[in-house]
């Protein structure tokens, strides 16, 4: 699309002068402005068989090439066969007034800035994170675990089909980055060659799809896939590679800048359709944008059915959901129909224990930290090591897991006080924390909930660490998840040997508390699929227990899909927001209202026990 000037041939031999490099993307952007709709072509090289209208499939909408369409109408017209639930993107648009004009009603202005790198003077590093690869697509079960970290980031999904057919698709690479130790994918990022997609005659290239998984542990990998398609593509000789990112992402735009990418004058118009709504519609009221991710994830699956939704206080997650001349108050996923009992019992986690345990339930021993010392000494004997948790509470706080020394308890024991006037100590059984959300007496979700861990670098301390480990929890999670740096840090810790001054050698991956909840800095991964019968039928259990229609059910299991377990306690009120893409907040509202929903649209995974 760049037109060679005749300013920029030699007399003597015709061949252009190339202008120093710092000035060659400020010279092509002004050669770029002198142009509007028409399709440009290389002095030097002739005219340029670049396909007109040109559009690329890229399993979540159509990528538009603005620049090869020879009028705005047709570009409109061309927009306005996007497929169903898809985002088709009309990239490099130059007079975005000229096409919004044609169609106000059907196409807006993305809020997006178009960055661009040019590869010619961006220079290579040699630094690999520590505790990942960074590889292209190898698999059909790659192209599923791309799919998982769009859904967790609210991307729209593609068929898992789709990237394996296209694999060989000399236009589109996918790179994904893998976890060295579990293999698990938890990073993608997509890049376009744009000659061999359209013929574009300026050799250009562009990201998309960036996304790294929430749950990651490992500090830079986004950085990384950045640079490895830049690499990618500057070793192909491209000049240049642009993307695109919201006005308001300031984290993503601090990382393209720090990597050398500028601003360049191009836009993006997109089609109004339901999954661009948050752009074009009018701001929600503020009662609304003060809900948290728990409360929000249950009014926006309520607005999507139709569904009346009035926010009663929207700081405190209180909301009332009518429809068909019922009404129910909720406070995020606990409603009215769970009984103030049901409420009491789960309070209670001595008392949730006895009764799950009378169903025939398994639960570890428990005794009152109120009693005699001796009787405490000989407990921890007995069991080895101990669990010390306020009787009521939530969210993780006061709660020490793994001691063994009496003096640690009895200071934990202080520490749990404060949360609660009663304090329970408990036989540790050493695995992983699962978490099994039972919504109607059936399973919806399941998962597995990871203590926070840090990698080394070799120079930052353990404090660092730990704090930056936090921000991008706090990023991943809008807010809800932190690594407090407390007493039971500094007990994991000192249980390694380490302590808050410590620098861990590069790569080595330290446990930073023993707890696994999420408002703790944990992480969250899904195990629906993968999940043992006998712990969805005992989750099940505890839930007709209790007699509540909507419960988090937490054991410790050696392996999701083996049958082991043993009753943690059970949360009244939990997280749907954590465990997407499973369709937890449709089975909550299928729940509150069975009649809102087409039966032909739902998904149907839930697991019924009998």
């Amino acid at each position: 699309m760049l037109k060679k000037s005749a300013e920029h041939l030699k007399a003597a031999g015709g061949r252009p002068r190339r202008p120093a490099r710092g000035n060659r993307l400020g010279h092509r952007l002004q050669r770029i402005r002198q142009h509007g709709w028409q399709r440009l072509e290389s002095a030097a090289d002739g005219p340029v068989a670049m396909a007109p209208n040109a559009l690329l499939d890229c399993g979540w909408g159509r990528l538009l090439f603005a620049q090869t369409f020879g009028s705005p109408v047709g570009l409109v017209e061309a927009l306005g066969a996007e497929g169903p639930q898809r985002r088709d993107i009309a990239f490099y648009v130059r007079e975005p007034q000229v096409l919004l004009a044609q169609a106000p009603q059907e196409v807006f202005l993305d809020p997006s800035h178009t960055y661009r790198l040019d590869l010619a003077t961006y220079r290579p590093h040699h630094r690999q994170g520590a505790g990942f690869v960074i590889r292209r697509l190898a698999s059909q079960s790659d192209a599923a675990a791309i799919n998982r970290i769009y859904a967790t980031r609210a991307m729209v999904q593609v068929d898992p089909a789709f990237f394996w057919q296209e694999r060989d698709n000399r236009a589109l690479s996918y790179w994904i980055a893998e976890d060295e130790a579990s293999g698990e994918v938890i990073g993608t990022v997509t890049g376009i060659d744009h000659h061999r997609a359209f013929g574009d005659p300026e050799g250009g290239t562009s990201l998309w799809c960036l996304a790294v998984d929430p749950q990651a542990r490992f500090p830079g990998i986004g950085e990384e896939l950045v640079r490895r398609l830049a690499e990618h593509f500057k070793a192909r000789g491209a000049p240049f590679m642009d993307l695109s990112v919201l006005y308001d992402n300031e984290q993503a735009i601090a990382l393209y800048e720090k990597l050398g990418f500028v601003r360049v004058p191009f836009f993006s118009v997109k089609r109004k359709n339901s999954i661009n709504e948050r752009f074009f519609t009018t701001p929600q009221p503020e009662q609304y944008e003060a809900l948290n991710p728990y409360a929000r994830i249950i009014v926006d699956e309520a607005r999507r059915r139709g569904i009346g939704v009035d926010i009663t206080d929207g700081t405190g997650g209180f909301f009332r959901l009518s429809h068909g001349g019922r009404s129910i108050h909720c406070r995020e996923s606990l409603s009215a129909l769970t009984s103030g009992v049901a409420v009491s019992i789960c309070d209670d986690k001595a008392v949730t224990t006895r009764l799950v345990h009378k169903a025939g339930v398994e639960v570890p021993q428990q005794m009152d930290a109120a009693s005699p010392r001796g009787e405490i000494e000989a407990f921890v004997a007995r069991h080895g090591s101990v669990v010390v948790k306020p009787a009521r509470g939530e969210q993780g706080r006061g709660i020490a897991v793994g001691l063994r020394d009496i003096g640690q308890i009895e200071q934990a024991i202080e520490t749990a006080r404060a949360v609660s006037d009663r304090v329970l100590l408990e036989a540790y059984f050493k695995g992983d924390d699962l978490r099994l959300v039972i919504i109607d007496y059936k399973l919806a979700a399941a998962a597995i909930r990871r203590p926070p861990s840090v990698v080394g670098d070799g120079q930052s301390d353990l404090r660092t660490l730990i704090e930056r480990q936090s921000r991008r929890r706090e990023s991943a999670t809008q807010g809800e998840s932190r690594i407090p740096v407390d007493a039971e840090t500094g007990r994991c810790l000192a249980d390694a040997g380490l302590t808050l001054d410590s620098v861990l050698e590069p790569g080595r991956e330290v446990l930073v508390r023993k707890t696994a909840n999420l408002h703790t800095g944990g992480s969250i991964h899904d195990v629906t699929k993968v999940v043992h019968p006998r712990l969805v039928e005992a989750a099940c259990t505890v839930a007709r227990a209790i007699e509540i229609p909507v419960v988090g059910v937490d054991f410790m299991i050696r392996a999701p899909s083996e049958p082991d377990y043993v009753f943690i306690e059970a949360n009244e009120r939990p997280g749907l927001a954590n465990h997407e893409p499973q369709p937890v907040a449709e089975r909550f509202v299928d729940l509150l209202f069975p009649q809102s929903l087409p039966h032909g649209l739902r998904h149907d995974t839930g697991v019924a026990t009998g």
